[in-house]
């Protein structure tokens, strides 16, 4: 591992991620991005591997007064989970906390809405899940996301990611079974440091790469 390494962009990101996957033996895998910073890297996996692709929606749930500092996040099944020594700082904001989580749900339901629609998430049992992100920094919606997706019995859930905080969090051990990183520089301030082309996905790129991979077999034993 390069721990000095800065990615052009995403998508040379991607390109470096799946050639590093491409070593592993994975079963059946699929990928699931988390949008939106997690798509055109997830996209250049899915080439490499040959694999199908989705999203899969997790919102962070922020802090009271700053939103950018992640204490909790929160996936598909909208249950919170939380950094307890995070939460245990902010307590005496809970009545906020409480607030930001139902703002988040909405936000959550509406994302999931826009992405697929009715579309329901690929059969995931038994494959491995390959949950991709464009930096890891705090891990909590990384967790949350491979939380929900232990609770559809994958062979294995992995977070695969450019760019991670030196150490893993508990919270992301706890629930993946494999963290694959190209890059844990020391010091970690931040995801964007690492790319030169940090500039925010959009939504029609989103929706474009969404497109590329919709499945083509919409059979019910199809999905979950």
């Amino acid at each position: 591992m390069d721990n000095s390494r800065i990615f052009n962009d995403r998508n040379e990101a991607g390109r470096l991620l799946g050639e590093e996957l491409s070593h592993y033996h994975f079963s059946d895998p699929i990928i699931l991005a988390l949008p939106r910073g997690g798509v055109p890297i997830a996209k250049e996996i899915a080439l490499e591997l040959k694999a199908s692709m989705d999203v899969l929606i997790v919102r962070k749930i922020g802090a009271p007064f700053n939103e950018e500092y992640g204490i909790g996040g929160m996936c598909e099944d909208f249950f919170p989970l939380f950094n307890e020594q995070a939460r245990q700082a902010f307590s005496a904001y809970a009545h906020d906390i409480d607030r930001i989580v139902r703002d988040e749900k909405i936000e959550l339901q509406r994302r999931i809405e826009h992405y697929r629609g009715s579309r329901k998430l690929p059969l995931l049992k038994g494959r491995s899940v390959i949950l991709v992100d464009d930096g890891i920094a705090t891990g909590i919606t990384a967790a949350a996301a491979a939380r929900f997706i232990k609770g559809f019995d994958p062979k294995e859930v992995v977070i695969a990611s450019p760019v991670c905080a030196r150490e893993n969090s508990p919270m992301l051990t706890q629930y993946a079974d494999r963290i694959i990183c190209l890059n844990r520089p020391q010091p970690f301030s931040g995801v964007g440091q690492w790319y030169r082309d940090f500039k925010q996905v959009s939504d029609a790129e989103v929706m474009k790469t969404i497109s590329e991979f919709h499945p083509l077999d919409m059979s019910e034993d199809t999905y979950v």
